[in-house]
Parts: structure tokens; sequence; C-alpha cells
């Protein structure tokens, strides 16, 4: 009987995954936190330039994909002039990230306790990453 269970439940988060995902896909970063400062092109150009790239297994690599595409937003964000926007900016940029990651161990990891995890990120994250923006909407200059 719990066999049967967990067997349910795994397949539950094996189904909403998907619809969450794809939710996940819609999350914007916000104009109003978009930098004139243009740190994407020299963090871009760094991490081409790494070495490391070579050694990397799938799950990493797709990880840091991930992790590539937030984190210039993130340090743009955080070069708003208003610490307040600075800051709601840098974490709907952090959050994306972790979504980011959450999606890579949807598709590529193989316990199901920690897929369970990565869905709760996602979906925790994106409601989160609405409310910051609706903040930056009404408040970011």
């Amino acid at each position: 009987m719990f066999s049967q269970l967990k067997t349910l439940s795994v397949a539950f988060v094996l189904a909403t995954s998907a619809a969450s995902y794809a939710s996940a896909q819609e999350v914007t970063y916000p104009e109003k936190c978009k930098s004139s400062h243009d740190m994407a092109m020299d963090h871009e150009k760094m991490m081409k330039s790494s070495s490391m790239d070579m050694q990397m297994t799938d799950f990493q690599r797709e990880m840091m994909d991930g992790m590539h595409k937030t984190m210039p937003l993130m340090t743009g964000g955080m070069m708003k002039d208003d610490a307040d926007v600075a800051f709601v900016c840098g974490m709907i940029a952090h959050h994306m990230g972790a979504i980011e990651m959450s999606k890579t161990e949807l598709k590529l990891g193989d316990n199901e306790e920690a897929k369970a995890m990565a869905q709760k990120i996602i979906d925790a994250q994106v409601k989160e990453i609405e409310d910051m923006a609706k903040w930056v909407e009404a408040n970011a200059k």
C-alpha cells in the first residue's frame, strides 16, 4: 500500500512538473530593473574564456548555463540608484537563477525527493517574482 502511494505521489509530482515548468518559462525580468551598465557582455566573455567548461558534466553545464542567463541581470539590477529597487531587482534575478537550477534538476536529476524540492522552489519563486515585479512596476522610477 505504501509503495503504491509513493508511486502515485511521484507520478503526481512528475505530472505537475510540466505545468509548473511551463509557467516558470514565462517569468520575465522587469524592464525597470534593467541597467544601463552592460555587465552582461563582460560576464559572458569571462565565462566563455573559462577552460572549466570542458571539465563539466551535462548537468553541471546546464546549471551553469542557467546561472549565466541570470547573473548579469542580478548584477545589473543591483546597480540601480535606489537601494530598495536594487534589492528587489537583484532578488528577482536571484530567484530566476534558482528556477533555472530547479528546472535542470527536474530534467536531469534522479532522486524524486530532490525533484520534489526543485518543483517546490519553482512554485514558490515564480509567485515571489510576480509579487516583486508588481512592486517594481509601482515603485521604480
